[in-house]
């Protein structure tokens, strides 16, 4: 288990931020992002949450998945390796 989790099904108005403050009930959180879509400037309705341990990314998933954000609820997951993109990519 990484200390890295998904947050998904985001609401637009959430910021990193809101983001920190919200997973922050649950352990000590490094690092909050809300990803954002590069030529809009507006959220993608997804962001990472990094831990400063393992076992409070767990902690994150078992407590806060399904629980309402800014009025939606949540899916909170283990985050996954990026899949490294080539240039040459089709």
């Amino acid at each position: 288990m990484s200390n890295k989790v998904f947050v998904g099904n985001l609401s637009w108005n959430v910021d990193d931020d809101q983001l920190k403050e919200f997973f922050s009930q649950v352990g000590t959180v490094e690092e909050a992002v809300v990803i954002k879509d590069r030529f809009k400037n507006r959220s993608k309705g997804f962001g990472f949450v990094t831990f400063s341990t393992p076992e409070e990314a767990q902690k994150a998933i078992e407590e806060l998945n399904g629980k309402e954000l800014d009025g939606r609820a949540i899916n909170v997951s283990e985050a996954r390796p990026q899949k490294e993109r080539s240039s040459d990519e089709e």
